[in-house]
């Protein structure tokens, strides 16, 4: 099954293409041990980047009086998957979010999307032809990269205040006003709606996942693609190179630099094609720079770390030595900050690093091949 059709779909539609959720099967305690047991028969992994396991989430989330949060933010520039959902498949998402809410006994549903989001208008027409069994509550989130990260959602949600609260205690101990909570991206629960809808061991069979392309190739978008396709093949789905492709940068601004296409794709569902004729040192610098102003800065390796590296890939392009002190910095940064930020930060850092190796010689030696201006 599909989840992304070609149109959004009302609830008659959705339902005629889907099928209606069997409530009386996963009735009472017992139902939502059977649901949580469906979802780890059916191997299902959070899609927002980090792809754990989500029936360890529900199960460590599952309380009488828990909230489940919907997040359908993506405060990455290379994403547009979780938008085309909420766009055309609101109603797969809708209702995977209240089997999550019914198997950890949330009283509380929330879906999150960043402010202006052009995904509220079809949002907001699905929820008026619904009866939901938990009130599901749309909250505009502040436009920024860290925002959606889920300890500053369960913060937002809380306080109003929109930055990460570290990596203790998770969400599912204390989160939304001290409550347990899932957070949860908005195609993970699409897909656990899908395991119900077609059963846990079709759905392995059947199963697909959306990625955001981007860059060189002739239909740059959202696709779908079946699970474990490699980059390669999710290139090709999105029609191809339009032009020589000399990198790929796989899954998102704090993802990693290959030119090796066979592989699978982690972290983020993004793929950028890099075309030859651009600089990859010139267009991870600005990557860098976006990263460190979107920060939330109240941590070390966020305040100081990632201006410092931003500026270290500026005195590259101009041809500076500034190789050997991201040598040094850059392992200084991986697990110290508050969140993943600065971790995605270095992880892109030095795999330009190996990647455009003779870019940066280029740069010192004052002879880039790329016209000025083009990253």
């Amino acid at each position: 099954m599909s989840i992304l059709p070609p149109h959004r779909l009302d609830l008659a539609g959705h339902r005629r293409r889907n099928g209606v959720v069997p409530w009386v099967a996963y009735h009472g305690d017992d139902g939502r041990d059977r649901l949580i047991e469906a979802v780890e028969a059916a191997g299902l992994r959070g899609r927002g980047g980090a792809g754990f396991p989500t029936a360890v989430k529900l199960r460590a989330a599952r309380s009488k009086r828990s909230v489940v949060v919907a997040n359908g933010c993506e405060g990455d520039p290379l994403s547009r998957k979780d938008v085309a959902l909420l766009t055309r498949s609101q109603h797969l998402v809708l209702d995977g979010l209240q089997l999550a809410a019914h198997a950890i006994g949330a009283t509380e549903a929330v879906l999150c999307v960043h402010t202006g989001s052009p995904a509220l208008a079809s949002v907001a027409a699905a929820s008026a032809e619904r009866e939901d069994r938990v009130p599901v509550r749309v909250v505009q989130v502040p436009r920024r990269y860290v925002a959606s990260e889920e300890t500053a959602l369960v913060r937002y949600l809380t306080s109003g205040d929109a930055r990460p609260t570290g990596k203790r205690p998770r969400p599912a101990e204390r989160g939304v006003r001290g409550r347990p909570t899932l957070v949860s991206n908005v195609e993970t629960l699409a897909q656990l709606a899908s395991v119900v809808l077609l059963g846990p061991h079709h759905y392995r069979a059947a199963r697909t996942e959306l990625v955001t392309v981007t860059g060189a190739v002739r239909r740059p978008g959202v696709v779908e693609v079946a699970a474990g396709t490699p980059m390669a093949g999710i290139l090709a789905a999105a029609g191809g190179e339009a032009e020589p492709v000399q990198a790929v940068l796989a899954g998102g601004y704090g993802g990693t630099w290959t030119a090796d296409r066979d592989g699978g794709l982690t972290g983020i569902p993004a793929l950028y094609a890099l075309p030859a004729r651009a600089c990859g040192l010139a267009y991870t610098a600005q990557v860098l720079a976006f990263l460190a102003a979107e920060s939330a800065r109240q941590c070390g390796p966020c305040t100081f770390g990632l201006p410092a590296i931003a500026a270290d890939f500026a005195e590259l392009l101009c041809g500076g030595p500034a190789t050997p002190r991201l040598a040094r910095r850059l392992p200084l940064l991986t697990g110290r900050g508050a969140c993943a930020h600065p971790d995605g930060a270095a992880r892109l850092a030095a795999s330009a690093l190996q990647v455009f190796g003779a870019d940066v010689h280029a740069h010192q030696a004052g002879r880039c091949r790329v016209p000025a201006g083009v990253a």
